[in-house]
């Protein structure tokens, strides 16, 4: 599971301790909500079926799929499915390889997704080794569904522009410029990333 509430406070606190913006900002939102997935293969599925979709065709797409195939956390059932079958449920050709490649890499053994590197890299190589899941969504899975404190996902568009805004820079950071500024934050990147985004959608809610 992800980071906690308490461990969301406690590093929200340290980060607030190291970086004014991050104080100041705290006042104007408050702390975050956790954000908890269960680590594992359906996890995993859920991402890819969820890409470049909205959250309600994401949802329809799964509903779907699990009324066709049955038991979804089971890899075997995307690898003995048809492409006919995973297409008329509303899954692209190119969604369906992914979904494909994740079952045969957890299904082969090649993937163990209960006993990821420790290392966060080598973790994020070895899930990005799946064929549709990119560095955001290794990122996005071994800090919500893992609760790796350090996760830090400085390609994100909303981290970027909220980092900015609470730091009191005129301009997006590119994501190397991110990652720059926030080495002093380790070991609580992850929970600056949650907390950016908790600060963008207070300023949505706002305007």
């Amino acid at each position: 599971m992800g980071l906690s509430a308490q461990q969301l406070t406690a590093s929200i606190d340290a980060l607030a301790r190291i970086e004014p913006g991050f104080a100041a900002a705290l006042k104007r939102a408050g702390y975050p909500a956790p954000r908890l997935r269960d680590p594992g293969y359906e996890t995993l599925l859920r991402t890819i079926v969820g890409q470049q979709v909205s959250v309600a065709a994401a949802a329809s797409i799964w509903n779907k799929l699990a009324a066709a195939l049955g038991d979804l956390t089971d890899p075997a059932t995307i690898a003995q499915a048809s492409d006919e079958t995973l297409r008329a449920v509303g899954l692209s050709r190119q969604k369906a390889s992914y979904a494909r490649s994740l079952a045969e890499e957890v299904t082969t053994g090649r993937l163990d997704l209960h006993n990821l590197p420790a290392d966060d890299e080598e973790a994020i190589a070895a899930l990005t080794h799946i064929k549709g899941i990119g560095r955001w969504s290794a990122e996005i899975y071994l800090l919500f569904a893992e609760g790796r404190p350090d996760i830090w996902p400085a390609g994100d568009l909303a981290v970027q522009i909220e980092i900015a805004r609470m730091l009191g820079h005129p301009a997006r950071p590119s994501e190397k410029l991110l990652r720059s500024w926030a080495e002093p934050w380790r070991p609580h990147r992850g929970a600056a990333a949650i907390f950016a985004w908790h600060h963008y959608k207070t300023d949505m809610d706002v305007i």
